[in-house]
């Protein structure tokens, strides 16, 4: 008998090789056009979300289940709005923080009677209900340093930063009581972990300067609060000079961006972080059967060995572009190629 996504995923994060490579393919969105409704429609109601992600277990296997839906769901929270498409995630739509003096005045949402949090809940206590404990469900923050590029938009951010740091440590210090908050009635509705999502933690976004003086004492104090692991997801970001300050902060895993070398980021990660990544979510869509064998192998090859890795994409949302045959043929390609003992990378050249 085969190993639950659970147990699989616990042994991969404890960098063992369990019996093959975890996976979770990210499609949250194609739910939505499975079921026939408008991507607004679908995330309107906890039920459609449930649907959407045992449907996605069914057709790709994932090893991780999600019940967040977008990001701008956290502006729509601090009573902003999020502005619908019909070919891609909702955005955040005009800043909630229009001058910065504003900051003096702003308290962070309660969690308790927040609609769109809630709805959140809903759909993690039912899905959780449905799966047991054998599929882990990934519970979603942004981190206090990212959210503001949402709430207050990036220019004035960098202007805030450089100019007002009185007002920038309100600011992260408000976000920390919501993020913390919000992370633990995820756990407490079902949630095994928390996704922290913070581009800003990247140096392809930020200074290193900003990642020390800020991302890395936010996220130690933030996970110390946190009622359970925490891995950091920088968003297509790449990770390889900040690895030793991710590994500082308490995280257990982190994001692998499709940007870097693989196997380097792997060198520097093994024993300490598990890795997930790295398929490019925008070149999938493309990609023609004897790619995906070849990315989906490549992957494996250079972060599979020694366990500590689940293969996904790089940015945590795959594309409605990408079709379901697309994502169909790299959840074969992984099951296949992902068989732990791996011993096929010393007999080929991948």
């Amino acid at each position: 008998m085969g190993m639950t996504s659970s147990q699989r995923l616990q042994i991969a994060l404890s960098h063992r090789e369990p019996d093959r490579v975890p996976y979770v393919l990210s499609a949250n969105m194609h739910p939505a056009r499975q079921m026939g409704l408008t991507i607004k429609e679908y995330f309107s109601r906890p039920r459609n979300v449930v649907e959407g992600q045992l449907k996605l277990h069914r057709m790709f296997g994932n090893d991780i289940l999600c019940c967040y839906p977008f990001a701008a769901l956290e502006i729509l929270a601090w009573g902003g709005e999020a502005l619908y498409c019909d070919n891609g995630p909702p955005n955040a739509g005009a800043p909630i923080i229009r001058r910065a003096e504003e900051i003096s005045l702003l308290d962070p949402p309660e969690v308790a009677g927040n609609q769109p949090l809630q709805g959140v809940l809903q759909s993690t206590g039912r899905l959780k209900a449905a799966v047991g404990n054998d599929i882990p469900i990934a519970g979603v923050i942004i981190s206090p340093t990212s959210l503001p590029i949402m709430q207050m938009g990036f220019g004035p951010y960098l202007d805030l930063i450089h100019e007002r740091p009185d007002l920038l440590e309100r600011l992260l210090l408000i976000n920390t009581q919501y993020c913390v908050a919000w992370a633990n009635a995820q756990l407490k509705a079902g949630a095994a972990s928390i996704l922290y999502s913070d581009p800003a933690f990247s140096p392809a976004i930020m200074s290193r300067d900003f990642i020390l003086q800020y991302g890395l004492p936010t996220a130690v104090n933030v996970i110390s609060r946190i009622n359970g692991a925490v891995m950091i997801h920088m968003a297509s970001g790449t990770g390889v000079p900040v690895v030793n300050e991710i590994f500082r902060a308490g995280f257990v895993g982190m994001s692998a961006s499709a940007e870097e070398d693989l196997g380097a980021l792997k060198s520097l990660c093994r024993g300490k972080l598990t890795l997930v990544g790295d398929l490019n979510a925008l070149a999938m869509g493309s990609w023609r059967s004897e790619d995906i064998e070849s990315e989906v192998k490549r992957a494996i090859a250079l972060a599979g060995p020694g366990g500590g890795f689940v293969l996904s994409d790089n940015h945590g949302e795959i594309p409605l572009m990408v079709n379901e045959d697309i994502l169909l043929a790299v959840a074969d390609a992984v099951r296949r190629w992902g068989q732990y003992p791996l011993n096929w990378i010393n007999a080929e050249d991948v």
